[in-house]
This record gives C-alpha cells, sequence and structure tokens, in this order.
C-alpha cells in the first residue's frame, strides 16, 4: 500500500507540473469557450455544495485558492460561494457571478440536472465552467474527479474482505448517497459489480442528500426489518453516513461488524483506528484540487486544455469533455501512515487525542 500512495504522489506530481506548464505557456491556442486571453488578473467563481461534509471547508476550497493564486503570480481571486446542499441556492449563486462577470466557473453541483440551466447561462455569457467532483449537465467545458466506479469497486472490494467466509451468512445492508448526485449512482454501480452474488443484500437505499441522520434513519429501518442478528455488515457510501450508521447500529447492541465509508473525514479515521468503521476511500484531494485550478485558470486565459486533460468523458448533455480522473486508495487501519498522515492531511496529534490515544498506541499509530 505504501506503493500506492507513492504512485499517486508521483502521479499527482506530474499532472501538477504538465499542468502548470500548460497554465503559464504564452501560446496561441485559445480554448473553444472564445475567451478572449486575459492576464494572471483573473477572478474565478468557485461554487462548493456543501458545508456538512468537512472536506469542502477544508481541503477543497483552500486548496483551490492557494493554486490559483500560485498559477497566477498572485493576481488570480477566487470568488467563493457554498450552497448548504440547496440546488436552488446554487443557482442563483451562478446568476450573481454572472453577473458580476467573473472569468471562469468551478462548480460542484448539489443537483448535476438542476445545475445544467444555470451552466448554460454562464456559457451565454462567454464563461466557461469547469464540474468539479460532479459532473455537471449542461455544455461544460472540463470535468476532474475520481473515478467513482472504482471507488464503489474499491469499497466493495474491502467489504468482501472484511466478511471473509462469511460473506452469506448473513445479510448486508447498502446505503448509498443521493440520488441527485451522479457520482453516488457510480459507487453505486461499482460496489454492485462487486458485490453482487457474493452477498446477500437485505435492504439498500438512496440516502437524499448524504445526510448522517437520514442515513441513521434508513439504518434503523433495516434493523427492524432484517432483525440485528441478521446483518453482517454495511456498505456506506461516505464517512458522514457511515457515522450515522454506526449510531443506530450501537443502539441496536450490534458491533464488531464491518462498515465501509469514503472521504477519510477525521471522524472516520477515528473510527477506524477505534475499530468502529472498517475502511474508508483516501481520495487525494490536493490533486483534484490542483488540476481543478490549473484547468480554470487556462480556460480564463483562453488557452487549450490539451497539456492537462488526456481524457475525455460524456454527461447526459455533453459529449466528450476535456477530463482529469484521479485514483484512489482503500485506507484502513494498516495504511494511516502511508496515506493521510504521510500526504499531511492528519497529523498523529490530529487522529489520537484524548479518547484515540490508546486505540492509536495499540495499532502502532504515534
Amino acid at each position: 500500500m505504501r506503493r500506492a500512495a507513492v504512485a499517486i504522489a508521483a502521479g499527482a506530481m506530474a499532472v501538477s507540473l504538465a499542468a502548470c506548464g500548460s497554465a503559464k505557456e504564452s501560446g496561441d491556442n485559445a480554448d473553444s469557450t472564445g475567451s478572449a486571453k486575459k492576464g494572471d488578473a483573473i477572478k474565478v467563481g468557485l461554487l462548493l455544495p456543501e458545508n456538512a461534509t468537512a472536506r469542502y471547508e477544508k481541503f477543497d476550497r483552500p486548496l483551490i485558492q492557494k493554486k490559483v493564486k500560485e498559477l497566477t503570480n498572485g493576481k488570480g481571486e477566487v470568488v467563493y460561494a457554498n450552497a448548504k446542499q440547496d440546488a436552488s441556492t446554487q443557482n442563483q449563486q451562478v446568476d450573481t457571478m454572472v453577473t458580476n462577470k467573473v472569468d471562469v466557473l468551478i462548480v460542484d453541483a448539489v443537483d448535476s440536472k438542476a445545475i445544467a440551466g444555470s451552466v448554460k447561462k454562464a456559457k451565454d455569457a462567454g464563461i466557461p465552467v469547469v464540474a468539479y467532483d460532479r459532473l455537471a449537465e449542461g455544455p461544460i467545458d472540463a470535468y476532474t474527479s475520481f473515478d467513482n466506479e472504482t471507488v464503489g469497486k474499491t469499497q466493495g472490494e474491502a467489504l468482501l474482505k472484511a466478511l471473509g467466509s462469511k460473506a452469506k451468512d448473513g445479510q448486508i445492508v447498502m446505503m448509498n448517497g443521493s440520488s441527485t448526485d451522479p457520482n453516488a449512482a457510480q459507487f453505486k454501480k461499482g460496489a454492485h459489480s462487486v458485490l453482487d452474488g457474493k452477498v446477500n443484500i437485505g435492504r439498500e437505499y438512496d440516502t437524499k442528500e448524504w445526510k448522517p441522520e437520514n442515513a441513521n434513519a434508513n439504518m434503523e429501518g433495516a434493523i427492524s426489518a432484517l432483525g440485528k442478528d441478521k446483518i453482517i455488515g454495511v456498505y456506506s457510501a461516505n464517512d458522514g453516513m457511515a457515522g450515522g450508521i454506526i449510531t443506530a447500529l450501537k443502539a441496536a447492541g450490534i458491533a464488531d461488524i464491518p462498515v465501509t465509508g469514503q472521504d477519510a473525514e477525521l471522524s472516520g479515521v477515528q473510527r477506524i483506528v477505534t475499530g468502529e468503521q472498517y475502511m474508508s476511500v483516501y481520495k487525494p484531494y490536493p490533486q483534484e484540487a490542483d488540476v481543478a485550478a490549473e484547468m480554470a485558470v487556462a480556460l480564463a486565459q483562453g488557452k487549450s486544455l490539451d497539456s492537462i486533460a488526456k481524457d475525455k468523458v460524456d454527461s447526459p448533455t455533453t459529449k466528450a469533455i476535456p477530463s482529469v480522473l484521479v485514483p484512489v486508495v482503500s485506507l484502513t487501519k494498516d495504511n494511516i501512515n502511508d496515506t493521510v498522515i504521510k500526504d499531511g492531511i492528519y497529523t498523529v496529534s490530529e487522529i489520537c487525542s484524548g479518547k484515540y490515544k490508546a486505540a492509536c498506541d495499540k495499532i502502532g499509530l504515534e
């Protein structure tokens, strides 16, 4: 696993170096958006979907702001808005940024379909749009995220490994993400490709707005329907929901069953240390954020994305979107040192504070 983490770091460096060159070159290739060439004094609109999940405020926002400054010699400005999980609010935020004439938008959509009209408004105003983390609909100019089906496969494979020979001795519960998030469908597809036929799926839910309290209520319903002695594991699509699920399991007196997660949130990593949560998916946010900033700066300056985005993806409304998909790592108690600590996401003291110190000492995390 150390090799996997090193490979990701090397990949991040390669993408970053190539993209930095693209954003700073003074070649004559203009992007198909028709944007006029601009200097470093650009205005980047950044719209993130919510602030309940720790990653957006802790990682994505400051990382993108830092990279934009770096790529523009300190002259670029990031105008930020957070929709707090409200699609209508996010559409209004796009309208405001169009009115204020930002040079480019980076949008992590609350609802990938509902944002399409606003993306078109931006496009009609000559403002290119980078879809960040979730593939929004509408005339998107670029996209960066993680390989979302691989995320689901990684979670499913980890759950099978944890269950071992007992994989069919009972039933699992699948707690998928929100039906308005296209990533959730891809996570689900990837997980099913691994789990179908190898486990018995007793109950499956699409969790409204990814909210932990909704996952908690769904889990309570699953326990009531299936019986607490029949549940042998839980597929949870992210760490926030895993927290709500584990609360429900504890309340029902269910312990020592594997629960998956995603995002490597601090609380999730701490639950992994204590054994309450089996795994999370570590997604190297610095690489994703850097790529989004590089795409945005290049588009705002009217430059080609050819040296940044080597892949193409299709959305339901737009074909062949220039894209960068970032690899992921399965995070368990065995590789915390080689992932989130090595990459500077958390320190040992952050993870092992207070009541977690004894569990950290037990697994050699010090």
